[in-house]
């Protein structure tokens, strides 16, 4: 899932510290005539800027992600240990095959009444696969059947497996056993959007009067670019277990600003924290810090010259000092990426850890990079074209692109320029292509190779790279249909050396997740796949 935090559009810090956020993290009784009314429990947490959508089927970000999952309920729910546990389904059952799974729905509401049904959860991924709907996230339900044929316009609707038999019945055929595939329908594209609402009101999620969700949460209010008041929703199937009454998203996109409101009491806890801030947070014993699954990286547009030469790819991957960017820029206690996929992510054998397995796959060398660069008809940067870095605004991800671009200035004579964009443009960029180098975050969907590079295959949602390779598609194809887990990873370690070799992407950093949340807050899940969950959510 495309990350965000720590790297979005510069808001003013007046903005925040102008919110009136009473209540902020704090329980209390308050009573009239005598009597008490039940006990209120707020927090606020800041997540990142204004959502690009919160349609769950057409969003791609950890900040709409973690908006979704307050309002939100799929099928499964990740638990503290990132396993999927049974939600609004109350049974699933497994063929023995492992192709067919059928899913016994709970007695559920919306938020505003209406009653949860299989049609609503088939409408809702269809909305996702439908061709014109051109959502980037279609592919997470590729392992469905016919789903990636019908995305594509090579079948039609009604032969995808996925089949509403009666309205607490949804039956799932899929293409190949998927050994997470219960851990995929905890995610995001595949939660239920209320059918009957989304038909009357055709922009439904952008407006609190027609946000319409089934999870712990749901909207009171929206203050686009500023704030959105989540309420408790009486409507959950699990509202005896949702302690808070009232959760606050403040739409900020500037870490800078956001820490100076965690400081003046106004917010209690964000993840979007600059380097200094993590320095000193670090050392004053605020900082909290998390496993995160993830890789921070800048995106290369092959498409366009000079990039789309493997060897120039190759020569600006590894005229870096990946370590000194971690220690003297990025200052969060990330490790050096030489590879795509993190580690963390088991392998075949049990015990055994893929990225150790597969190890890493380039190192850093100024003179093969020079060597390389010279091959490609520039030697010593000469007239090698100026090129642009792009990146989302804000101090975290400006400062190491002008380190980056400082690097290859004096490592190969080469002059890059700098551009930023604020978040939901510099998003549109990416997608159009409209870029030369991009800097870019993906933090793992689930816990499985897979999800760090089933984006890179040819025309793929999230490839946003231009860049294509028929063995790189096979190797993926071989990885999706096996049930034999030891061809599943090999294929991967094969997928990955492909991708490492012709360097669509460059690989800079592994995240680790550095967040502020004031010790009085407890029960939120921070999961390594980046999402906070604050259905247990309480303040003491």
């Amino acid at each position: 899932m495309r990350k965000n935090r720590s790297l979005t559009a510069v808001v003013a810090i007046t903005l925040i510290l102008g919110l009136v956020l009473t209540g902020c993290g704090t329980a209390s009784n308050s009573g009239s005539g005598g009597t008490s009314a039940a006990k209120e429990m707020k927090m606020s947490f800041a997540p990142g800027g204004e959502p690009k959508t919160l349609d769950p089927q057409m969003s791609n970000g950890i900040p709409e992600a973690i908006m979704e999952m307050a309002m939100f309920e799929g099928i499964m729910r990740l638990d503290k240990d990132n396993v999927p546990q049974l939600a609004v389904a109350d049974s699933v059952e497994v063929s023995p095959d492992g192709l067919k799974y059928t899913i016994k729905l709970k007695d559920t509401k919306f938020s505003n009444g209406d009653p949860l049904t299989a049609s609503d959860f088939k409408a809702s991924w269809m909305h996702a696969l439908d061709p014109a709907a051109a959502a980037e996230y279609a592919y997470q339900l590729y392992y469905i059947k016919n789903a990636e044929a019908y995305n594509s316009k090579k079948a039609k609707a009604e032969d995808v497996g996925i089949n509403a038999v009666d309205p607490k019945t949804l039956e799932v055929t899929l293409e190949a056993p998927c050994p997470y595939f219960k851990s995929l329908l905890a995610f995001p594209t595949y939660f239920p959007v209320d059918q009957k609402n989304a038909q009357a009101n055709k922009n439904w999620n952008t407006d609190a009067a027609t946000f319409v969700s089934n999870g712990p949460f749901m909207v009171k209010t929206w203050s686009h670019n500023d704030k959105m008041v989540l309420v408790k929703n009486p409507n959950y199937y699990d509202a005896a277990n949702v302690k808070l009454t009232e959760l606050d998203f403040n739409l900020v996109e500037d870490g800078k600003a956001a820490t100076t409101a965690f400081e003046a009491g106004q917010l209690d806890g964000h993840d979007n924290l600059v380097p200094e801030d993590i320095v000193r947070f670090k050392k004053d014993g605020t900082l909290k810090q998390a496993p995160m699954l993830g890789t921070y990286f800048y995106r290369f547009n092959t498409t366009k010259k000079p990039l789309n030469d493997p060897r120039v790819r190759q020569a600006l991957a590894i005229a870096l000092d990946r370590q000194d960017l971690i220690d003297n820029v990025f200052k969060g206690g990330q490790t050096p990426a030489f590879a795509f996929v993190p580690g963390a992510v088991p392998d075949a054998t049990p015990g055994k850890d893929f990225r150790t397995t597969g190890g890493n796959f380039f190192k850093e060398d100024i003179a093969k990079a020079k060597q390389l660069l010279a091959d490609a008809g520039y030697p010593d940067g000469k007239n090698f074209p100026s090129l642009t870095i792009l990146y989302n605004t804000n101090g975290t991800h400006q400062l190491p692109a002008q380190a980056i671009q400082d690097y290859w200035q004096k490592n190969l004579g080469i002059t890059v320029k700098l551009q930023g964009q604020e978040w939901a443009v510099y998003q549109q960029s990416e997608q159009g292509l409209q870029y030369d180098i991009a800097r870019a975050g993906w933090i793992g969907d689930y816990v499985d190779p897979m999800t760090f590079l089933d984006e890179f295959v040819t025309n793929g949602g999230n490839n946003q790279t231009g860049w294509s390779n028929a063995a790189y598609d096979k190797d993926i194809d071989t990885a999706k249909k096996s049930a034999d887990q030891t061809v599943r990873m090999q294929a991967m370690h094969d997928a990955e050396k492909i991708l490492m070799t012709e360097m669509p992407v460059m690989p800079i950093y592994f995240y680790v997740q550095n967040y502020v949340l004031k010790d009085n807050i407890k029960g939120v899940i921070v999961s390594p796949l980046g999402f906070f969950d604050f259905k247990n959510a309480t303040v003491q």
